[in-house]
């Protein structure tokens, strides 16, 4: 039983909207500004194993952000459920390789981790093997050009293989996920110019 009871605010973050368990009445949820400012984004998604959640979490309940990991490699798409009043709620990441600027993309491998915050238990698939992104597409969101570019990022999947807890032998896994969050793309840093010098002065003192 006591194993049990840490689990308990994770159902109840996933329970549909006017659905609470039961017991004495909640403090005031913290002031969230959503997903999205169009209002479409969400996570769901299907975990079993050491944990048994039907995640549906919709645009006003969640905290999402996105971009491109720093050495380019795959996109970063992190989604954080409704929080609770003493600091503890779940949290997904998605790493999805081959992913660019504005294009769709299909059989992309994707890396997950899901995080307990205020529990300190992770749980990750290690890898990109063992998800996949069946289909991804982009939609721009705000204005076009300029140095910063934000896309709601569309995407369905599935995972064939479990995640491992970091710290203990549990094991979960999420038979199949689809979400809508935003993404941002930043240009490259210019290079920065050489310095001029005189052939002298590249010698060193003589």
């Amino acid at each position: 039983m006591p194993r049990c009871a840490p689990l308990l605010w994770v159902l109840a973050a996933t329970a549909p909207a006017g659905l609470s368990p039961a017991g004495p009445p909640p403090a005031a949820p913290a002031v969230s500004h959503g997903c999205l400012p169009t209002g479409n984004g969400y996570l769901r998604a299907r975990i079993r194993g050491a944990l048994n959640l039907d995640i549906n979490w919709r645009n006003a309940d969640i905290e999402c952000d996105g971009g491109l990991r720093p050495d380019g490699s795959a996109l970063r798409m992190s989604f954080a459920g409704p929080p609770h009043g003493d600091g503890r709620r779940l949290r997904l990441v998605f790493g999805v390789r081959a992913v660019h600027e504005g294009r769709a993309g299909r059989a992309l491998p994707t890396n997950l981790t899901v995080i307990l915050e205020g529990e300190e238990q992770v749980f990750a698939t290690r890898g990109d093997e063992h998800c996949t992104v069946d289909e991804l597409r982009q939609e721009r969101l705000g204005a076009l050009g300029g140095p910063l570019r934000t896309w709601r990022v569309v995407a369905r999947g599935f995972c064939t293989s479990p995640a491992s807890a970091l710290n203990s032998n549990a094991r979960i896994l999420v038979t199949r996920f689809d979400f809508a969050g935003n993404a941002v793309f930043e240009d490259a840093p210019a290079p920065s110019a050489p310095e001029l010098t005189s052939p002298q002065a590249r010698r060193g003192p003589g």
